[in-house]
């Protein structure tokens, strides 16, 4: 039996239900019981209102102190909650502790990594210079919490010269991020600037379009033609029904903007952006027919009207599906991208193929055997039978690659980009 490609890290990533966030919480009346009587919001401040200065008092400590210790700064999230409902309660004056109750009648705990912490996407992190001994990194993942919500999180750690990997303790903290406005175009601005740390982000959905989930950020360090540099992060946005692709784009991982991307090909799942344009145009890979691998191109990065497919499914570990596993990586031989192909029993492997660099349509070559796949020892998990990766980095002729494992959790793997292209046919 051949020697495996890549080797396989005994490092995990794995889901922390003690982990939460404080987010908005909101109620109404079915529609069939709402008439002749206040909104239910305006009910819920009435009673608070209503509360004796002792009642008020022992709510309030009940509730503050395990709040306080968990989230540094329960009391703003509360006090901020309450100005953002304030308009819906009706002709009240609460003074501060009838302020802070009310904001906590609409707020929950959320544990947004409590079933699983998965699809990893990798960057070399902006804020150290390329050429660091190390490779320090910004690691993102997908978090699910109560009601198969999807949530961003993220994590550092470096790629140490000798191929030693750490990933940096995660805060115990989580903050939310704020909206500060909405352009006209769509783009969302968002600041999680009470962040210590990127652990601390949560990027939980926000807008309707992701009212049940921000899935699978695939990051990428992209270099402008003027040599401009930023990391983007495309990713699906999901209201329960229609899924749709989105760009996040994120300068210092505290300050975001979200953007909704428009055309043909954007109604979909999995887009993956190339780290430079190619010709003046901007590229992307996606999977637009749930089948095959597409190229896409597009002159203002936010319209995507047209694509070509470029793979097909051809080995029996990609019969019912192939797609990208993060932006192509650029290497002397063309582009890099790792794959991922959905065969028998709905079992998700990885792959690779080679596009060429002056034409990525043209596949040069690609891996008949995937590179990895689940094993007899992670097979069973949240999602039997799923590897998936959302990004790569390579360093030289190494490459580091973070996956996830039974949709559950998340761990990496090594090797080179030799061994890599010479298991290609």
């Amino acid at each position: 039996m051949a020697e495996p490609v890549l080797t396989k890290s005994s490092l995990m990533l794995e889901p922390d239900p003690s982990r939460t966030v404080i987010r908005p919480f909101g109620f109404s009346y079915p529609a069939a019981f709402a008439g002749g009587r206040p909104p239910r919001a305006v009910a819920v401040a009435r009673h608070v209102m209503a509360l004796d200065a002792h009642e008020r008092a022992g709510l309030l400590a009940a509730m503050l102190a395990p709040m306080r210790a968990r989230h540094r700064n329960a009391d703003t999230l509360f006090l901020r909650r309450f100005e953002e409902v304030r308009g819906d309660l009706g002709d009240i004056a609460p003074d501060v502790d009838q302020r802070l109750l009310i904001g906590a009648y609409f707020s929950q705990e959320y544990a947004f990594e409590s079933a699983a912490l998965f699809n990893p996407s990798i960057v070399r992190d902006p804020r150290h210079p390329v050429d660091a001994p190390d490779t320090p990194f910004v690691l993102s993942l997908r978090g699910i919490g109560e009601g198969h919500i999807s949530s961003i999180t993220f994590r550092t750690g470096h790629w140490a010269a000798d191929g030693t990997i750490t990933v940096d303790p995660a805060s115990a903290q989580g903050v939310p991020p704020r909206v500060v406005h909405e352009d006209a175009d769509g783009t969302t601005h968002l600041i999680c600037h009470e962040s210590r740390d990127i652990s601390e982000t949560v990027i939980f959905p926000v807008l309707a379009s992701q009212r049940n989930g921000v899935e699978d950020l695939r990051l990428v360090n992209f270099t402008d033609d003027d040599g401009s540099a930023h990391v983007y992060g495309t990713y699906t946005a999901y209201d329960g029904r229609d899924a749709r692709q989105e760009m996040m784009s994120g300068v210092d991982f505290r300050s975001f903007t979200m953007r909704p991307l428009r055309g043909a090909m954007t109604a979909y799942k999995g887009m993956a952006l190339f780290p430079r344009r190619i010709d003046g145009r901007y590229v992307m890979l996606g999977r637009q027919d749930s089948e095959n691998i597409w190229l896409l191109t597009s002159d203002d990065l936010w319209t995507w009207e047209t694509g070509t497919r470029i793979m097909a499914p051809r080995y029996p570990w990609e019969y019912v599906q192939l797609g990208n596993c993060g932006s192509p990586i650029e290497i002397d031989e063309g582009w890099l991208v790792f794959t991922h192909g959905v065969g028998m029993v709905r079992g998700y492997s990885i792959g690779a193929c080679l596009l060429d660099k002056a034409d990525p349509t043209k596949v040069l070559a690609r891996t008949p055997e995937p590179l990895l796949y689940p094993s007899v020892d992670d097979r069973g998990g949240y999602v039997p039978n799923v590897v998936y990766g959302c990004g790569a980095l390579v360093r030289g002729r190494n490459l580091l690659l973070p996956y996830a494992v039974a949709d559950e959790y998340a761990t990496f793997a090594t090797g080179t980009v030799d061994a890599v292209l010479a298991a290609m046919a």
